[in-house]
């Protein structure tokens, strides 16, 4: 045997039992400079062409409520149309009034999650009607499907909040919000999404939430506690749910991400600068909406544009022109300086390689384009429609790896490693050196999914893939999940209301 090889096996054997690396991956930080697709003259083009855009074609707003509220700041409003004409002043001031950093406060001091400036967020895939994995294949997803991905989300630090992750399509709409918010509030302890479907089922999620954290309702619009995500109808729309939703959010303190959701080709211009000035349009209306009922409330900047196959006219994801799409993006969002959400994505339907590789390149272009929360950064699948429990895993690989690279490199003279380079001399090895054997056991990254035996220890152990490693990780955890602490009086209290609401048959979905 080998000098080089004999050394490998005995660090091998000295590690594996090793006390674990510990890691600390709840706040991050983003230390490198946001990666740039325009000029700065160029940006400030797109933006006032969105300016323009409100100006003179103006926004579709379908619930009369937020065009009165529009038009009460100074919008022109024609009610025969419902197209709402936005001067630049209005604009302006609504983003003078929103804050550049926001705080949401999770269900432990520990969970609180800071957006804004270069910290950074990752959550899961959100809203998938489906859900999957490699035992039971593609399914309506399910209470238990929830719950379950509910767990694993609360299992790993590098997911910071709740996403909606998939839909319960076992479970009423009009009772839904009940069932997810519990299995959200029992479950985890991290900040929650709320769906915005109507104002019944966002007053019954807020109360749910108060229940739990033990607020009044003065309590708890101090803060932000929970957020949504509202998504306008590209091109130039947005309906009745989503403005009551800004509305509702607004007027109650919490965050909300206003995001158009624009495809290139198809709901929005060709062209990058053109799907970004109709997107950046979108979202300044909405914020805009949002500062108008409540100036101050915590708001973020949301992007979520790529392009379509024009043979096909279907969504794709993590392309080049996802890529620069979200470089742009975040440059837009610095320009009106708020907080920036961007997102990952792909269009494969299985947890392949297409899968991996079209997730990473999207999840590159919003982190180096300087998000501050990346949505759907584990667990999509078919364009969103599908939440996958081995590509949450294997996603988190790639979310934890980005968490390492934001940590701070040491250049000290012990890491510059003089004495250790003398010591071996040419042709030697550092295996056994005094300098690797006092860091070996901290100096890197410990892989969640990823094996790196060679080909006969990887054939010795069942020769699995990555799926399906993954499949066995998410596995344990749930075998292994403990749910955080919660007094039994507050979840009696809980399960008490979501009983006498449902005996009031619930809330139903605004049109």
């Amino acid at each position: 045997m080998g000098t080089f090889e004999h050394d490998h096996r005995r660090r091998r054997k000295a590690r594996a039992g090793a006390p674990g690396r510990s890691v600390d991956y709840r706040r991050l930080v983003n230390p490198f400079e946001p990666m740039r697709v325009f000029t700065d003259d160029q940006v400030e083009a797109i933006h006032q062409n969105a300016l323009r855009i409100l100006q003179e074609i103006g926004i579709r707003v379908l619930h009369q409520g937020g065009r009165e509220k529009l038009k009460s700041a100074g919008a022109g409003v024609d009610e025969d149309t419902m197209i709402v004409r936005l001067e630049k002043a209005i604009v302006e001031s609504a983003l003078s009034a929103a804050p550049r950093t926001v705080e949401l406060i999770g269900g432990s001091a520990a969970r609180n999650v800071t957006l804004g400036g270069r910290n950074v967020s990752f959550l899961s895939v959100a809203g998938a009607p489906h859900a999957s994995d490699i035992d039971r294949g593609k399914r309506p997803g399910t209470l238990a499907d929830l719950e379950n991905f509910v767990k694993l989300t609360q299992s790993f630090d590098v997911l910071h909040m709740l996403a909606a992750i998939m839909e319960p399509q076992d479970v009423p709409v009009n009772l839904r919000h009940y069932a997810t918010m519990r299995a959200a509030l029992t479950l985890s302890d991290k900040v929650p999404w709320v769906f915005c479907r109507g104002a019944g089922q966002v007053r019954d999620s807020f109360e749910m939430i108060r229940i739990v954290r033990g607020l009044s309702e003065d309590e708890f619009s101090r803060a932000p506690r929970c957020y949504t995500v509202i998504n306008t109808n590209s091109p130039l729309q947005l309906d009745v749910p989503m403005t009551q939703g800004i509305i509702d959010f607004a007027e109650a303190g919490q965050m909300l991400i206003a995001t158009p959701f624009c495809l290139a080709g198809a709901m929005a211009p060709i062209t990058i600068a053109g799907a970004l000035s109709l997107q950046h349009a979108e979202a300044l209306a909405a914020i805009t909406l949002y500062q108008i009922v409540r100036p101050g409330a915590p708001v973020l900047y949301g992007s979520f544009a790529s392009n379509v196959d024009m043979r096909s006219g279907s969504p794709a994801f993590g392309t080049p022109e996802h890529v620069k799409t979200s470089f742009g993006a975040g440059q837009l969002a610095r320009r009106i300086g708020l907080p920036w959400r961007s997102s990952a994505g792909t269009a494969s339907n299985a947890p392949d390689v297409q899968a991996d590789y079209e997730t990473q390149m999207s999840a590159w272009g919003a982190v180096m384009g300087g998000c501050n929360l990346l949505l759907h950064g584990a667990g999509w699948l078919e364009g969103g429609l599908t939440a996958s429990f081995e590509k949450l895993i294997t996603d988190l690989e790639l979310l934890q790896s980005f968490a390492e690279m934001f940590q701070q490199v040491s250049c000290g003279e012990q890491d510059l490693a003089f004495e250790a380079i003398r010591d071996v001399g040419p042709g030697g090895h550092f295996f056994a050196t005094q300098h690797t054997m006092e860091r070996y056991q901290t100096a890197f990254y410990e892989p969640l999914v990823s094996d790196w035996s060679n080909f006969g220890r990887w054939t010795e152990t069942g020769a699995k893939t990555a799926t399906e490693r993954a499949n066995r990780i998410w596995k344990q955890k749930l075998a292994d999940f403990e749910a955080p602490s919660l007094d039994i009086a507050l979840r009696d209290e809980l399960d008490g209301f979501i009983a006498r609401r449902t005996r009031e048959g619930g809330a139903p979905i605004d049109a």
